[in-house]
């Protein structure tokens, strides 16, 4: 029995892949729970239209990524923070200040896609990956410097 995925399973393939399974797999566990339906003509041929517009999709928000990306690049963030001696923070700068600190700048980066493996601690100049899509990968430079009192 030829089956199409619709979701990724484990050993068997990614949502929309075209399978064989066997008929008692196919027919009392993958139909019923929905994660595969019957490789019809009709099925196979809305599912090609379906994977045409997906990759459409995906295409065109890869472009803007690749635009966005330009605008980080370019992008030189510097944020106050309250620091003791030795530039160490009282506190710590998120992902979520990062963000805040690009939108004052006039450029909207979510901060779910900045990428701190933790929080800045001290003062300097910092790296931090942004990652805008799956291929799309830009380094935003970040500098902390101590709040003058």
């Amino acid at each position: 029995m030829q089956v199409i995925l619709r979701e990724d399973i484990e050993k068997l393939g990614k949502i929309g892949d075209l399978v064989k399974v066997k008929d008692g797999f196919g027919r009392n566990y993958l139909i019923p729970l929905k994660k595969a339906i019957e490789a019809t003509p009709k099925n196979v041929n809305a599912m090609e239209h379906a994977r045409k517009m997906v990759s459409d999709r995906l295409r065109k928000l890869k472009k803007e990524a690749a635009a966005d990306a330009e605008n980080i690049k370019a992008l030189a963030l510097t944020i106050r923070a309250k620091a003791g001696e030795e530039g160490k923070l009282f506190g710590s700068v998120t992902s979520m200040d990062i963000a805040d600190a690009a939108k004052a700048q006039g450029v909207m980066i979510d901060k779910r896609k900045i990428h701190l493996e933790e929080p800045i601690k001290r003062l300097g100049e910092f790296t931090v990956p942004v990652k805008l899509h799956t291929d799309v990968m830009v380094d935003l430079k970040v500098t902390v410097v101590a709040e003058e009192q």
